[in-house]
C-alpha cells in the first residue's frame, strides 16, 4: 500500500495517512486487492478523518472483488467507481499457466487443452477490476496485483513534479497543470489511461481479423480455423459488453458531477464560484472525453464482429458458387456424352441383322456424325454460357 500527498505543485510519499488533508491538495491511498482486507481498519479511519465518512460495508466488498463488473454508486459524501481495465500480457500468461497447471493436476489431457486454449491475440480482452472511492479530499483506489495504471501514474507525477527551489514561475504553473487538481481528476486520468489501452487493442484485433478474412476469401485455400474464429466472435461480444458497462458507469458519474452544487468544488470555501464552475467543467469535459473513447471502442468491436460475419457469409457464398460451377460443368459434360452413349448403345444391341453392320464406310460415317453432334452441342452450351472459362 502507498500513501501519497498531493499539494498544488508537488507530491510526497508518507508512511501514515495524515489526520487532515493538506490545505491546497488531497491524499491518495492505493493498494492491491489482496492487501485490502488487512488495511481496511486503517482505510476506514482515513476515510473518516480525510473524507468525512467511513466506507459502507457493501462498497468495501465491491472494492475487494476481483470479478466485479464496471459499476457506479454514490453516497452523500463519496462516489464509488468500479472500472475494468485490460489485463497485461504477463497477467494473461500467468492465468494460462495457472489453468494449465490445474488441468495437469486433475489429469486432463491435451484434448481439453486444445478445446479451451485461448487465442494469443484475443486473450488480451481479459480484464481486471479497479475500484475507486472518490472523496472531496481523498482518493482510495484498489488495484489488481501488478496493476500498471497506478505505477505508471506515480512515475509520471514524480517526473513532472518540481522540487527544486530555483524553479521559475513558468515551471511551477506547468507543474500544476500536469498534476491532478482533485481526487476526481486523478481517478478520471487513470480511467482514461485504461480506456486508451482499449483503443490500442483495436489495431491488434483488426490485423488478426483481416488475416482471417484474406484466408476466407482465398479461392483455392481451405479455411480450418473455425474454432478460433468462433472464439474471436465471442471475445468481441465480451469486449462490447465491457464497453457497455463502462459507458453506463461513466454516464452515471457524469450526471452526478453535473448535479453537484458548486460549493462541493470549492477548496475550504476560498475559491470563487467562477473557479469552482471551471473546475467542474474540466472534470465534466474529461469524463465526456473518456465516454467518447469508450464509445469508439464499442463501435469498433461491433464493426469487427460485423466484418467477421460478412467474411464468413462471403466465404460460404463463394464456396457455393464454386460448387455450382463444378456441377454445371459436370452436367454439361454429361449432356454432351449422353447422345454418344445412346448411339453406342444402339449399335451395341445383339441383333443378327443391323443396317450397315458389314459396310466398310459405316464406321467412319458414325464417328463423323458423333463428332459433329459433340461440336453442335458444345457450341450451343458455350453460346448459352453453360460452359465458361473461370474468371480467376
Amino acid at each position: 500500500m502507498q500513501i501519497i500527498e498531493f499539494t498544488a505543485d508537488s507530491l510526497r510519499f508518507v508512511d501514515v495517512a495524515p489526520a487532515r488533508p493538506p490545505p491546497d491538495g488531497f491524499v491518495w491511498l492505493f493498494m492491491e486487492q489482496h492487501e485490502f482486507e488487512a488495511a481496511q481498519p486503517m482505510l476506514q479511519q482515513a476515510a473518516q478523518n480525510l473524507g468525512g465518512s467511513a466506507l459502507l460495508e457493501l462498497h468495501c466488498q465491491d472494492l475487494a472483488s476481483a470479478v466485479h463488473p464496471s459499476h457506479y454508486d454514490s453516497t452523500s459524501v463519496y462516489d464509488l467507481i468500479i472500472f475494468r481495465r485490460l489485463a497485461t500480457q504477463l497477467e494473461t500468461q500467468a492465468e494460462d499457466d495457472h489453468e494449465k497447471a490445474i488441468r495437469n493436476y486433475h489429469g486432463q489431457g491435451s484434448k481439453t487443452k486444445r478445446r479451451g486454449e485461448r487465442l494469443p491475440t484475443f486473450n488480451r480482452i481479459s480484464s481486471k477490476a479497479v475500484g475507486f472511492a472518490v472523496f472531496d479530499r481523498l482518493l482510495i483506489s484498489v488495484h489488481a496485483p501488478g496493476c500498471y495504471v497506478a505505477k505508471s501514474f506515480i512515475q509520471r507525477f514524480l517526473a513532472d513534479a518540481k522540487f527544486t527551489l530555483d524553479a521559475t514561475q513558468m515551471d511551477a504553473a506547468s507543474t500544476r497543470n500536469r498534476l491532478p487538481i482533485s481526487p476526481a481528476d486523478l481517478a478520471l486520468r487513470m480511467i482514461n489511461s485504461m480506456v486508451d489501452s482499449y483503443l490500442d487493442l483495436r489495431k491488434v484485433l483488426t490485423s488478426q481479423l483481416e488475416h482471417w478474412q484474406a484466408d476466407l476469401l482465398r479461392a483455392n485455400a481451405r479455411f480450418d480455423n473455425w474454432g478460433a474464429l468462433m472464439t474471436a466472435r465471442s471475445q468481441l461480444h465480451v469486449l462490447e459488453d465491457l464497453c457497455d458497462e463502462q459507458h453506463d458507469a461513466m454516464q452515471e458519474w457524469l450526471d452526478t458531477l453535473r448535479e453537484q452544487p458548486l460549493t462541493s468544488f470549492m477548496k475550504d470555501g476560498e475559491e470563487t464560484q467562477q473557479k469552482a464552475q471551471l473546475r467542474r467543467d474540466q472534470l465534466a469535459a474529461r469524463a465526456r472525453d473518456v465516454m467518447e473513447h469508450i464509445a469508439r471502442v464499442m463501435q469498433h468491436s461491433r464493426r469487427l464482429e460485423h466484418s467477421a460475419e460478412t467474411a464468413v457469409q462471403i466465404h460460404f457464398n463463394a464456396q457455393s458458387n464454386r460448387t455450382n460451377d463444378v456441377m454445371r460443368t459436370l452436367t454439361a459434360v454429361t449432356a454432351i456424352f449422353l447422345p454418344l452413349n445412346l448411339i453406342t448403345g444402339f449399335f451395341g444391341m445383339n441383333f443378327e441383322h443391323i443396317p450397315g453392320l458389314h459396310s466398310p464406310a459405316a464406321f467412319w460415317i458414325t464417328v463423323s456424325f458423333m463428332v459433329l453432334l459433340v461440336a453442335v452441342v458444345l457450341s450451343v452450351f458455350l453460346r448459352r454460357r453453360y460452359i465458361a472459362r473461370s474468371g480467376h
